[in-house]
């Protein structure tokens, strides 16, 4: 544990802060040098949704957020305890004008809501103009343009929005790189961000043949000061550390050091994929870092695989030099309605009520009630859990594919419903959902295989996580082992990393990785279903087929 002395003073020991800003809520902890997470605070942000596929926030809004839970996780320490600060968000558009105010980002003209959502799809059409120019750019999001990325975005500001918010933008920032501007008044922007979801690419800089194809020419000028001129290694020092303004409203010391940021899941990624593995018997134990994927399940989940030189696989999203690890390339597959989606299923039927009564009565999560519900089925039939969904298969695309196929128009689908509604019902479609989006992670997998990556151990986090059967669902599917962190809120951690290097407490992410990235437990598959999810498997690719084989007909 590192500490200092003061003359005369018991030892003092170093933290550091992690702010993750998430899709719904803004989330800090105070974490140690030894990755332990000692205290957390959570506030929720505003979510406006003023036309179908449109979702917004402000900017205001989320970082008086951040503020009051940062005040709120150090308030037992000494300012001068905390040596750094790192900042993590979703990969939200926010739009600001000349003078750093809020500009609106929907014919409202509320100027508070200024930041696209990450989930925002507005520009479907706009990512399907930029896919058909074939531009060598769209090799490094694996062939396609997502309406999840920025460029989609600022052409759709730009042809919707051109007399009031394109005409005041002065500044368009990705969420995470916006928090570190407010931190630091510095408008470095991070790699991770402007590789992953801006095209940018560290060695030849920002394509302008690209800008200028898609009918952005405007955001070249001034050295494309309005989409950054200046870009970092994440956990790399911004600026001078935290401003007097911004201190003051964190409740920390002017000049503490700021972590150039990341987006939300490739900090979950920081804080597990690099843990010390040694004695859990896992394949990748002695084996390099690129055998490992992360896994960050949440709203929407996203699967992290690094590797030392370019690999390109269709349909996911990369080769991103320096995207999450410096200096190594990662590729980033991810589905766009996870925990999303389960809630979708399970809240929208008709059994929803009777399953919250059950569970209340009961104390019990609505998700640990119907883990233990299938339990029970499962027991009265005398049948192994799983195989209790064995005629009913669902496609889980409700809100399109976002990786391997990249086809934001797909739709979901369930085949084997019954007549009946009962919360055994309710149960096996639940049961359903969460093994079609592990067979969507098996898809993912097979993509990366197929393209050059080794994966042996999947590495999980986030929200979903902490549902057991989701995670034994994935290593049954998978056939590969999964490692849970010690700590279970490791975006934080990861976010938390970042000012660590910043502070230069660590030389490295990898060595910061390492030390504050611990394993929890490891989740070993269960070999004996593995020819049943073969035949799962089989069925899921077919939905796949089927879907396409409709809409052929119907646009026949």
């Amino acid at each position: 544990m590192l500490v200092f002395y003061m003359a005369g003073s018991d030892p003092v020991e170093w933290y550091y802060v992690g702010v993750d800003v998430g899709t719904a809520s803004v989330r800090a902890a105070l974490v140690t040098r030894e990755g332990q997470v000692k205290t957390t605070a959570e506030e929720m942000v505003t979510i406006w949704k003023p036309h179908s596929d449109h979702y917004v926030q402000s900017s205001t809004d989320i970082w008086a957020k951040c503020c009051s839970t940062v005040r709120k996780v150090t308030q037992g320490v000494q300012r001068n305890q905390v040596r750094g600060v790192g900042f993590d968000a979703t990969c939200s558009l926010v739009v600001l004008d000349q003078n750093f105010q809020p500009v609106a980002v929907n014919q409202d003209g509320e100027a508070e809501r200024n930041v696209v959502m990450w989930m925002d799809h507005r520009a479907a059409e706009q990512a399907a103009r930029i896919t058909s120019t074939g531009h060598r750019v769209l090799s490094r999001v694996g062939g396609v343009m997502s309406p999840e990325m920025q460029p989609p975005k600022l052409l759709w500001l730009k042809e919707n929005l051109r007399a009031t918010c394109w005409r005041d933008a002065a500044h368009f920032l990705d969420l995470p790189d916006f928090l570190s501007w407010k931190a630091t008044a510095s408008l470095a922007r991070s790699l991770c961000t402007v590789v992953c979801k801006w095209t940018y690419c560290p060695t030849e800089k920002w394509d302008t043949s690209f800008w200028t194809a898609i009918g952005l020419e405007d955001l070249l000028e001034n050295d494309h000061s309005k989409i950054g001129s200046v870009t970092c290694c994440p956990g790399s020092p911004v600026g001078e550390g935290l401003t007097q303004e911004a201190a003051a409203e964190l409740g920390l010391d002017t000049g503490t050091a700021v972590g150039a940021s990341l987006i939300d899941a490739h900090a979950g990624g920081l804080g597990v994929i690099g843990a010390d593995v040694r004695g859990f018997s896992l394949p990748c134990e002695d084996q390099p870092i690129t055998s490992r994927m992360a896994m960050i399940c949440g709203t929407s989940s996203c699967h992290m695989a690094i590797s030392q030189g370019p690999l390109f696989v269709p349909g996911v999203w990369g080769p991103y030099l320096s995207g999450m690890v410096p200096e190594l390339w990662l590729n980033e597959g991810g589905q766009s309605a996870t925990g999303r989606l389960i809630d979708h299923v399970v809240k929208g039927h008709v059994a929803y009520p009777q399953l919250q009564e059950q569970a209340v009565k009961g104390g019990e999560h609505i998700y640990s009630y119907l883990n233990r519900h299938l339990s029970s089925m499962a027991k009265d039939l005398g049948a192994p859990l799983e195989l209790l969904a064995s005629s009913l298969h669902v496609w889980p695309d409700f809100h399109g594919n976002r990786s391997p196929l990249a086809d934001p128009t797909l739709r979901g689908a369930v085949v084997g419903l019954p007549l009946s509604q009962t919360l055994d019902d309710l149960a096996l479609l639940y049961l359903a959902t969460v093994q079609a989006l592990a067979l969507g992670t098996q898809h993912i997998l097979e993509a990366m295989t197929q393209a050059g990556h080794d994966i042996t151990t999947l590495f999980l986090c986030g929200g979903l996580s902490k549902n057991p059967l989701y995670v034994q669902i994935h290593a049954n599917a998978t056939g590969l082992p999964l490692v849970l962190p010690a700590q279970t809120e490791a975006v934080l951690v990861g976010a938390a990393v970042l000012g660590a290097c910043a502070s230069h407490d660590y030389s490295s992410i990898l060595e910061a990785m390492e030390k504050m990235a611990k394993v929890g437990k490891v989740v070993q598959p269960d070999h004996e279903l593995w020819s049943f999810y073969r035949k799962k498997y089989s069925v899921f690719l077919r939905l796949h087929v089927h879907q396409r084989e409709y809409m052929a007909l119907m646009n026949d």
